[in-house]
């Protein structure tokens, strides 16, 4: 342990950073009222829901409330120069008109509506015509799963496989488009699976049999029994410690972090402020976590500075490489459809989160409108593993060793959502050294197809995937997952740039060097110019603050660095999955910033026609060089899956950085400290 003077000196300089994150110029400084991007309350949802059943769409058809469904309910954040502009005036000031966003359904028709929370009133509401759907609900979906169970004919191909229908559990799928304008039902399809044995449903389909469902009137509008496949085997397929037979793997001795003073964090309501960062976390039921107006103290400058307006995922997209009558419609929009905020379920303390992390509740509208909660839906924690901020050891000077070491310690913000079989881990993650690093990591259970095979040699066709158990195929797929990324380097106005390293010839007799490669910086200055495949060439990605520069003149910004292999889309641009997931086409986008361009692959996801995506927003090519712009990151992943995934599979995982690039005069951490040691009964402290 650190001797009573160094543990003091520690203490008072903890002391004095935590009082200056909270007291000096923090662009967060605490307004009466809350702060205008606060998700919305469960009080403002049934707020909502009083108002929109109270309106001249409900009251013209009173008796019809049943009818009345609600699909998206959601924060209509102020404009983002008005926002700016709160944070700026004096703490006393007014908040901004608080505005929620709802689409409905109502008597087989979409509706959006604007509400002013402030004035009890409605701002805007408009009938959506289009040919595409919004957001399923929880409660529909769960409707529909049912209606297969009590079907006769459902229950005779039941029959005919010697299956029990007791023991038969149906999953909801969305059916995406596959040409033609004219305007299709509202039908999802249901597939089912068989338990008997055990709980790990998805590895058990009942291949062959699809069930049409139309929302609007929850009833079967077709179905289809076209081909029998074994069910295969539970042996092999249980998952759950208490279950799984031997043998058994090592074990590991435990672990944890321990913080005998608490967090080292604030919350100060949505605002959380930890060593040299704030930043404002929220929750959507469609988007999930939200990041925004994440600024860092820099020490030098003695003052708080703009890195980050906004960022959350997008959407995720996972299409099936398997074109067979059965599969070709599994083309998945995770967010628009089925809502990556909807499906986060809680996450367990220990194990999806460490000893030391603090949980946080989020909140939904469900179907009728009433507010849903989620308890533990987020958590936030202080990380250390073991990884070194900086370091070096110098034993170049006669007679002396000398060598510093400086600890990362980084906060996380986590959340888990599952949609259906798939389970993704969302990272934020914050270091003291100014990076940022999203994370996402892949689990959970395989979309697998039942197949007569028991072994590869017997296969005689395209199989579409790889045979990972008995009669279970696991299907080729991608996951594309697009972050918004809202930057603001030192303010609004900024450009794109493409730092290319270039092979240089050495053409004199100057060098007796035949090559070198230099950095020749390109400034994207429309949209068609910033587009990029990432790994296509060697080049830096970096968002500078044209307006700005260093004491030694280098523009200030920041770098995207992938953290995992680039996986754009392998599927021919006229494909209709495609069309509808045109975001894939390039790993990175950048648009200038618009207030409703908000979902890459559209506001209505289900059964879209690729009418509102990114590609499509960018046919303008609009101006992006010295704006407020976004950036469009794809993490992609192409699966083939192997046996190593069944029967649930290890997590997989990818991301990127976004780090500082002549942001800082120097190392912004240079000076941080060693945090104060705790007790290490296996080692001799230093300090002793």
């Amino acid at each position: 342990m650190a001797p009573p003077f160094t543990q003091l000196l520690l203490l008072l300089q903890l002391l004095l950073i935590t009082l200056f994150t909270l007291t000096s110029s923090s662009p967060h400084h605490q307004h009466r009222g809350g702060h205008p991007l606060d998700s919305i309350t469960p009080s403002e949802f049934a707020q909502v829901r009083s108002i929109i059943l109270s309106s001249r769409l409900a009251s013209n058809h009173h008796h019809h409330h049943h009818n009345l469904t609600f699909q998206y309910v959601g924060l209509d954040p102020p404009p983002k120069p008005t926002l700016l502009s709160w944070l700026s005036s004096s703490p006393t000031s007014s908040l901004p008109p608080r505005r929620a966003f709802a689409i409905i359904r109502f008597d087989k028709q979409t509706f959006e509506i604007t509400i002013d929370l402030s004035t009890n009133t409605i701002v805007f509401d408009q009938l959506y015509n289009g040919p595409e759907y919004p957001l399923f609900t929880g409660e529909e979906q769960a409707e529909a799963t049912l209606l297969p169970l009590s079907y006769p004919p459902f229950l005779e191909s039941l029959r005919k496989r010697g299956l029990k229908v007791e023991e038969v559990v149906c999953v909801t799928y969305s059916v995406g488009w596959f040409g033609g304008r004219a305007k299709a039902k509202r039908e999802m399809k249901a597939l089912c699976f068989y338990l008997n044995g055990t709980v790990n449903l998805y590895v058990r389909p009942l291949e062959g049999i699809t069930v049409v469902v139309d929302l609007d009137v929850m009833e079967i509008s077709r179905y289809y029994d076209r081909i029998t496949v074994p069910v295969p085997k539970a042996d092999g397929t249980e998952f759950r410690t208490f279950n799984v037979e031997p043998p058994f793997g090592p074990n590991v001795n435990g672990v944890t972090i321990v913080q005998p003073d608490g967090p080292g964090f604030v919350m100060d309501g949505h605002i959380i402020r930890w060593a040299n960062w704030n930043f404002h976390l929220g929750f959507d039921v469609r988007a999930g976590v939200i990041i925004s107006l994440a600024s860092i103290f820099d020490v030098q400058k003695q003052e708080f500075r703009r890195v980050l307006y906004k960022a959350y995922v997008s959407e995720l997209f996972v299409p099936y490489m398997d074109p067979t009558e059965e599969w070709y419609y599994k083309t998945f929009f995770d967010a628009g459809e089925f809502g990556f905020g909807l499906c986060t379920l809680p996450l367990e303390p220990l194990r999806d989160c460490p000893a030391n992390a603090v949980f946080i509740d989020a909140f939904y509208a469900g179907q009728d409108g009433k507010p849903l909660q989620i308890p533990n839906a987020l958590c936030v924690f202080e990380r250390y593993a073991g990884d070194v901020m900086w370091r070096h050891t110098e034993t170049g000077i006669p007679g002396q060793f000398i060598r510093e070491v400086r600890p990362e310690v980084t906060l996380v913000v986590r959340m888990v959502s599952t949609v259906g079989n798939y389970d993704y881990i969302i990272d934020w993650e914050f270091k003291q050294s100014g990076s940022i690093v999203a994370k996402v990591g892949l689990s959970g259970i395989l979309e697998v197809k039942g197949t007569a095979y028991t072994h590869t040699d017997k296969i005689n066709e395209e199989a579409f995937g790889t045979l990972i158990a008995e009669n279970t195929l696991g299907i080729y797929h991608d996951h594309f997952l697009s972050y918004h990324i809202d930057l603001d380097i030192d303010g609004e106005a900024n450009s794109f740039v493409k730092n290319k390293l270039v092979t240089k010839r050495v053409k004199d007799n100057s060098s007796l060097r035949k090559s070198y490669w230099t950095v020749e910086k390109v400034t994207a200055r429309t949209e068609s110019e910033a587009n990029i495949k990432v790994g296509t060439e060697a080049a830096e990605l970096v968002v500078v603050n044209p307006n700005k520069k260093t004491k030694l003149g280098n523009p200030i910004g920041y770098r995207l660095i992938p953290r995992s292999p680039p996986a754009s889309s392998l599927l021919s641009d006229d494909d209709y999955p495609q069309i509808r997931g045109a975001f894939t086409k390039y790993d990175l986008w950048v648009t200038p910033y618009n207030n409703s361009e908000k979902w890459v692959a559209g506001l209505y996801a289900d059964q879209s026609r690729g009418d509102d995506t990114i590609a499509t927003w960018s046919e303008r090519d609009r101006e992006i060089e010295n704006k407020d712009i976004v950036l469009w990151y794809t993490v992609g992943f192409h699966h083939v899956p192997s046996q190593e995934d069944f029967p649930v599979m290890p997590t997989l995982s990818g991301g990127f950085e976004l780090r500082p690039t002549n942001f800082f005069e120097a190392n912004p951490v240079l000076n941080s400290r060693v945090p104060m040691p705790v007790n290490w009964p296996n080692c001799t402290s230093p300090h002793k």
